[in-house]
């Protein structure tokens, strides 16, 4: 099968991030298993998902590892001119929920395992395709772990197809989401000057959280990422029940994107640290008073490729395209990186296209992928 077809087959499955992915993994399993090669899944522990690894040629050092994802996000609420688990091609273009991100490089690797296999490879390639990449990149890292444990040999690249044009990516923020939980106490507006307003303390947070953000932005730059530094953003706000009561409860949510540089973990320390401040100051007045802090996004490490590292060269290389850029979202590279491989993001279509509705990739970008795919197992010969 070419890669579209491929690509009709993996879309048709309306796996979300967090739901069961048993449907499209064991589909990707009989197919790779069809072709000779043998495959290991690594389940959750409730065995309802599992990501995927196996080798393709010898068991020796300076492999390079092609991974991708399994689970998409939501359609709800958008509004699609075609059916978004049908794939649908209008003028060279394929419509359909995952076609860019990122079942598109996913079926690319698919359709190039046949001259993986016909070649006589001197380097293995490895596939590893994980589940739950969307809700955090959860299972990223238990799959890293049980491919070191099953390969004797050590893998020296790892390229993550996320939709970046075919152009390299050799750095990401990392990323983590937190959910904030004030409690406060309820009463009549008038006695505001005797109660603890939830919202009102929540807004002293999360100035604190905006001013950490300025002097951050300050005194570490990083020239490479637009902007150039790391971002603290809340999204969602709720408290309050009617305009003259004093709020007892009010929650927001925020995101963190730090650059390579920065230490996400010492944001946090700093944060909880003026939480636990707050809680003393207040509780003297409402001994109840509580600051609840809750990940809801697992912090996903940074990627800091090199632009020296050997890996940037190979793709560039494999692409013909000799630039680079960074990007601000969230994918299993860091993690990669961080399990000791030279990683770097490179996959068929454009981020800008990523979950949103009448999502596609070109037949065009499919194509290309599949000829840098074939070129890489000309360098593993």
């Amino acid at each position: 099968m070419n890669a579209t077809t491929i690509l009709s087959h993996l879309v048709s499955f309306p796996v979300l991030g967090g739901e069961s992915n048993l449907s499209i993994i064991h589909w990707i399993k009989e197919y790779i298993e069809s072709h000779g090669i043998p495959t290991t899944l690594v389940p959750n522990e409730e065995n309802t998902k599992a990501s995927l690894h196996c080798r393709i040629g010898p068991a020796v050092d300076g492999g390079v590892i092609l991974s991708g994802h399994t689970d998409v996000v939501p359609v709800k609420g958008q509004k699609w001119d075609t059916d978004p688990f049908v794939l649908t091609e209008k003028e060279g273009i394929l419509y359909a929920r995952g076609s860019c991100d990122m079942k598109g490089f996913v079926a690319c690797c698919l359709a190039t395992l046949p001259t993986m296999i016909e070649t006589d490879l001197k380097k293995p390639i490895y596939f590893a395709f994980s589940y739950d990449e969307e809700i955090g990149c959860l299972a990223a890292p238990d799959l890293i772990k049980h491919m070191q444990k099953t390969y004797t040999e050590t893998p020296k690249y790892a390229i993550i197809g996320e939709p970046s044009m075919l152009e390299p990516v050799i750095g990401k923020k990392g990323v983590c989401y937190v959910k904030t939980e004030v409690n406060g106490s309820a009463g009549h507006s008038s006695g505001i000057h005797k109660e603890i307003s939830a919202i009102h303390e929540s807004t002293r947070l999360i100035l604190w959280l905006e001013n950490k953000m300025k002097t951050i932005a300050a005194t570490s730059v990083d020239d490479r990422f637009t902007p150039p530094h790391s971002t603290i953003h809340v999204g969602q706000i709720h408290g309050g029940v009617a305009t003259n009561i004093v709020a007892d409860y009010c929650s927001f949510e925020w995101d963190i994107r730090v650059i390579p540089k920065d230490d996400i973990y010492q944001i946090f320390e700093d944060y909880y640290a003026f939480c636990a401040e707050r809680e003393v100051e207040v509780q003297k007045k409402f001994p109840n008073f509580k600051i609840t802090n809750t990940l809801i996004h697992p912090p996903v490490p940074a990627l800091d490729t090199k632009e020296t590292d050997s890996i940037v060269g190979l793709v560039q290389k494999l692409t013909g395209n000799y630039t680079w850029k960074t990007v601000a979202y969230a994918a299993e590279a860091g993690q990669f990186h961080e399990g000791g491989y030279e990683s770097i993001i490179c996959g068929p279509g454009s981020i800008d296209q990523a979950h949103r509705a009448n999502e596609f990739v070109t037949q065009e970008q499919l194509d290309s992928c599949v000829v840098i795919l074939e070129k890489l197992v000309k360098e593993m010969e």
